[in-house]
């Protein structure tokens, strides 16, 4: 009996996903035997023209990590929809955005020029940007089309499951895995991690308090925290609360606040707005003008609430109209 085929693939993401795989260490082994793997680019030599040979819904499964935002990545991610039975969005990239959709807060100009134009390494007037044809002797050179806007791997294809994380822990691929080779899965669009905040596993919860109420948020790089008492408690802006468990809170154990990689749980239709309603209402100021002076301690509140989940928020982007006179999609 032949064994099922997987494959992974790596969009816009930082390759952390693909660590995580191999972060596996021994129980990768487990997986190779199981499973025959048949696309995995960054790993082994597969090339474009494997998958396009492949019949439509001969993977079992493919893993898709990062989000999308070039015509590149859209034609392999619809090129993976075509081939695989299930498609899981590995990582917070192709869950929620990630990181790369922080970029959804300027245009693609003003981030091709910080890049190419405006670095101290450039010299004035030596600027050349990429050009998505170059007419060479040999032929034309193409590059992908870099988009406006950074998108979900679900605002493009359609997915069936969702691995959070960033990247996502190995005991969640594991049991990801181990469900697919029993064919065990969850109803469709189900989050492959245990639906409940991080407080729930969190080693400090006891720590605290009932009402809680602050006076200032801090920032770890700039003020001492206690290992054994909770980061919210003192003061510093940890997300555990809004945030889906399953991580092991290694952040925490590591005495870093949580930031919010493993997205909401399902009662929760937007990450970012749910996370500054939370902390807006531990301020233990009244007034408007005592509670500015505390939410203006949170240097870079999109950064803050919306690391992770900008594209797949309410708000999507920020609005800016294009030279064009078109608008952003």
């Amino acid at each position: 009996m032949s064994k099922p085929q997987v494959g992974f693939y790596w969009c816009a993401a930082c390759g952390g996903c693909e660590e995580a795989v191999v972060d596996l260490n021994e129980d990768i082994l487990k997986v190779v035997s199981a499973v025959d793997i048949v696309f995995w680019p960054v790993a082994l030599d597969f090339k474009r023209s494997d998958v396009e040979a492949m019949a439509d819904g001969q993977m079992a499964v493919c893993f898709i990590n990062g989000a999308v935002r070039s015509s590149e990545q859209l034609e392999m991610a619809e090129l993976l929809r075509r081939k695989a039975k299930t498609v899981i969005a590995f990582g917070s990239c192709s869950h929620m955005g990630g990181i790369p959709g922080l970029a959804n807060l300027h245009g693609r100009q003003a981030m091709m020029d910080e890049a190419y134009r405006n670095v101290p390494s450039m010299a004035a007037g030596n600027t050349v940007y990429p050009q998505e044809k170059s007419d060479v002797p040999e032929g034309s050179l193409h590059l992908p089309t870099l988009w406006e806007t950074v998108k979900t791997l679900d605002q493009v294809i359609d997915v069936d499951y969702y691995l959070p994380g960033c990247p996502p822990p190995v005991n969640l691929i594991n049991d990801a895995v181990g469900a697919i080779l029993s064919g065990q899965l969850p109803p469709k669009g189900t989050v492959l991690a245990p639906d409940i905040s991080l407080c729930e596993e969190c080693d400090r919860k006891d720590s605290k308090p009932v009402d809680l109420s602050l006076t200032e948020f801090k920032r770890p790089h700039l003020a001492e925290s206690d290992p054994q008492k909770c980061l919210l408690a003192q003061g510093f802006l940890c997300l555990g609360a809004v945030t889906r468990k399953g991580c092991g809170s290694v952040c925490i154990k590591g005495n870093m606040p949580c930031t919010g990689c493993m997205g909401p749980t399902s009662h929760v239709v937007d990450f970012g707005a749910k996370a500054l309603s939370a902390m807006a209402s531990l301020a233990a100021a009244k007034e408007d003008q005592e509670i500015d002076a505390v939410m203006d301690k949170i240097v870079d509140p999109v950064g803050t609430f919306y690391r992770y989940s900008l594209p797949a928020s309410l708000l999507h982007r920020r609005y800016q109209p294009l030279a064009d006179g078109g608008k952003q999609s």
